[in-house]
């Protein structure tokens, strides 16, 4: 199975993309679609969608992004769960803005994530890009985490993460993924203004 997801699919301007590349495009499209509209299926379409990015990206030599693919698999099935009972006794999740205390945390984190994982890339593996693939790393992992917890903020995270993605990705010939990222990059802001939509309806709602 993972001989056929690393066979290359088509080629184009002198470039081979594998089936794990397209398989990678299509699921997450779907994935992210489904978290502009706040759907559940959003977390076990997106465990497969990582799963599929997992190979590529460590085929590309982005070790820190494929590494980050594992935590995504585990984020994923705390976001399916929390979505469903994450809420005050057990109720689904809603919306909401992220705290200032969040926020320094978030703050935190990236830092040490970041610093962290460039150290680490750039000393211990072969990247080429051990700065960006941290930065990205470190911004994705605090999206997806704001996610869980449906913070309306989480979508800014990820338009910075995707800025940097797309260049990326296009230096390491994945042109097919960086036209994702672009896809992506819509999404993100489409889903920023569903999600701000929803806060207001549930502060209406509360009124």
């Amino acid at each position: 199975m993972i001989d056929w997801l690393s066979g290359v699919a088509f080629t184009a301007f002198g470039v081979g993309t594998t089936w794990a590349e397209v398989l990678g495009f299509g699921t997450g499209l779907v994935n992210v679609g489904l978290l502009v509209r706040r759907h559940i299926l959003n977390w076990p379409v997106g465990i497969l969608n990582v799963l599929l990015l997992m190979l590529v990206f460590w085929s590309a030599g982005l070790y820190a992004d494929a590494g980050l693919q594992i935590v995504y698999v585990v984020l994923g099935a705390y976001g399916w769960w929390a979505w469903l009972y994450g809420g005050a006794r057990r109720t689904p999740l809603t919306v909401r803005t992220t705290t200032r205390a969040e926020w320094a945390a978030l703050a935190v984190a990236g830092v040490l994530l970041t610093g962290g994982l460039w150290l680490f890339l750039d000393r211990l593996t072969s990247s080429t890009v051990p700065l960006a693939d941290a930065l990205t790393t470190a911004l994705s992992l605090l999206a997806t985490y704001g996610q869980t917890r449906k913070l309306v903020e989480s979508w800014w995270l990820w338009i910075a993460a995707d800025l940097i993605y797309i260049p990326l990705y296009g230096y390491k010939d994945l042109w097919l993924t960086a036209l994702l990222y672009v896809a992506f990059l819509v999404l993100c802001v489409l889903g920023l203004r569903a999600w701000r939509a929803a806060l207001r309806t549930q502060h209406t709602v509360a009124a």
